[in-house]
């Protein structure tokens, strides 16, 4: 059973760090590249970041560039968000996504239920 599991959100002051955790299960996470995205009320869905494996080049939304990092440990089937400076405007549930395929261009194939990130003093 395919399955991705998001985890690590929560509630923190603005310049804080929280760092997501995307757990995968029921297939080969090296064989898929991996995106984050988020949802914030009343706005559409965006990419935040993404690890394409068939080049092990990383896409970066424009307004976190510099503040938030992708990686992945292939062995613990786990991808991460590093999420440091974080801003209100970061205020989001973010989710999880495997491609079907190893680049990022790539159709969205499986989500996890997300996690509320919530940016606020």
């Amino acid at each position: 059973q395919v399955q991705l599991v998001e985890s690590g959100g929560g509630l923190v002051q603005p310049g804080g760090s929280l760092r997501l955790s995307c757990a995968a299960s029921g297939f080969t996470l090296e064989e898929r590249a991996i995106a984050w995205f988020r949802q914030a009320p009343g706005r559409e869905r965006e990419v935040v970041s993404c690890y394409s494996v068939s080049d092990g080049i990383m896409y970066y939304l424009d307004s976190v560039k510099g503040r938030f990092t992708i990686s992945r440990d292939n062995a613990k089937k786990t991808v991460y968000l590093q999420m440091n400076s974080l801003k209100p405007e970061d205020t989001a549930v973010y989710y999880c996504a495997a491609k079907m395929g190893r680049r990022c261009q790539c159709r969205d194939a499986y989500w996890g239920q997300g996690t509320q990130v919530t940016v606020s003093s």
